[in-house]
């Protein structure tokens, strides 16, 4: 059976994502998308626009973390009605500190572009306290 056209979008978005490639998760991405940063530490917060989300957010967790933030995709859901939620296991290291944590995705989709991201951490406390 196929995957569900969503699912698959996803599915290529974290995989852009593991390869630095901006040019393919800006074309999956609406150009007014928005993504959802939990907790209360300097990253977080909403990022409004691809250049915003792209840039400002996934740019600079490479750059906090010298390159080393990783994302291994465990589980896609998809509903059929623009809802697609992941699960995934994200590590990274940040001067003498490392996070190797599990959280996730609910992504919104409108025809077939990603248009919302909110993003779920496991533990925010320990989110918070490796990003601050």
């Amino acid at each position: 059976m196929a995957e569900h056209p969503h699912a698959a979008l996803v599915r290529k978005g974290y995989e852009a994502f593991q390869r630095g490639d901006m040019d393919t998760l800006r074309s999956l991405m609406t150009g007014d998308c928005t993504h959802h940063v939990p907790g209360s530490h300097p990253l977080s917060g909403d990022y409004k626009g691809i250049e915003a989300v792209l840039g400002d957010y996934y740019g600079r967790l490479a750059v906090e973390t010298g390159g080393s933030f990783r994302v291994e995709l465990l589980h896609v859901f998809v509903d059929g009605r623009g809802h697609a939620m992941t699960v995934h296991r994200f590590t990274a290291d940040r001067g003498d500190r490392h996070i190797d944590e599990n959280g996730g995705i609910v992504f919104r989709i409108v025809g077939d572009k990603i248009s919302d991201l909110d993003e779920c951490v496991e533990d925010m406390a320990r989110a918070d306290a490796f990003w601050s």
